[in-house]
């Protein structure tokens, strides 16, 4: 599972390969906890010129190995300027949003979809959750649609108004990994007019960490159907392992898959990738991160 400490277990800025991170340390919300937010800017980067922006989840996971708490890392920053001398993709700058720690299952997990549910259904995925070790203080409570409220509302306009970037949908990604590719799936549906792309890998589309007894999938396929932006001008990427929590996810991904094609996306514009062997790491991650990338930025 991906990181669950808080904010204020990790302080030191992470090293980079290439490039500089500047941070943002405790950046208030009036919809979230406080959180660390670590922007990270290309090699040469230039008030010059303007860039594109990849909002990344769980932000503490992404750049240094040797500070996050199981010593991995998806050292997006070595993967990103690796195409970039490539001259495959465009550059661009990453805003690496650090998870709330207890409340990262509640930011990320997609509000209106759990909504739906019955009371039934909303008691067995509580108990589900709490047999996983969440810590829930009575029925859980999604708060996805405060934490996509922060970003759209507060993190973008600092960054609009602070880093010489685009602002507009085209040139603005969402990227996160499990929980992560569930809020980054969340994200381009809530707000089409902010998110042009967003790179959803390993979604845990299983909300919690069973497929027994388990309405989440079919919910979750629901929303998608009656959400998915328009393939006119977004573009979508899913991935998947078949190991350790990855092991959940494909039968659930075929079904997705089937959903996009008849929503009228097409390989121009959405991409599955299906890894045999992978797990549900950073490790895995880092390794085909190049993928979602080069789909994304390609010039």
């Amino acid at each position: 599972m991906a990181v669950t400490l808080t904010a204020k277990a990790q302080n030191p800025l992470p090293k980079v390969v290439s490039g500089t991170l500047e941070r943002v340390t405790d950046f208030k919300s009036t919809y979230v906890t406080s959180r660390n937010v670590d922007i990270w800017l290309p090699e040469g980067y230039s008030k010059s010129k303007r860039y594109p922006v990849l909002y990344m989840h769980d932000g503490q996971m992404l750049y240094d190995a040797e500070s996050s708490w199981n010593k991995q890392a998806w050292d997006i920053d070595d993967v990103a300027s690796g195409l970039f001398s490539s001259g495959t993709i465009k550059e661009f700058i990453v805003v690496g949003v650090w998870n709330g720690g207890e409340s990262r299952h509640s930011d990320y997990f997609p509000q209106k979809a759990f909504e739906s549910l019955t009371k039934i259904e909303k008691d067995t995925v509580t108990a589900q959750l709490q047999r996983a070790s969440i810590r829930i203080n009575g029925l859980f409570s999604p708060q996805s649609d405060n934490y996509l409220k922060f970003i759209v509302n507060e993190l973008k306009p600092y960054i609009d108004k602070t880093y010489s970037v685009y602002t507009d949908r085209e040139n603005t990604f969402v990227a996160g990994s499990s929980m992560g590719g569930l809020i980054s799936m969340y994200a381009i549906c809530e707000y089409p007019k902010v998110f042009g792309g967003a790179a959803c890998m390993s979604t845990h589309w299983v909300g919690t960490f069973t497929p027994e007894n388990n309405p989440v999938p079919d919910v979750f396929l629901d929303y998608l159907k009656n959400n998915l932006p328009n393939p006119k001008d977004h573009s979508l990427y899913f991935d998947c392992g078949d190991r350790t929590l990855d092991s959940l996810y494909p039968e659930i991904q075929k079904k997705v898959d089937l959903l996009m094609t008849e929503k009228g996306y097409d390989e121009t514009n959405w991409m599955t990738g299906f890894f045999p062997g992978a797990d549900h790491s950073e490790n895995a991650w880092s390794e085909r991160l190049h993928i979602p990338l080069g789909f994304l930025f390609k010039k």
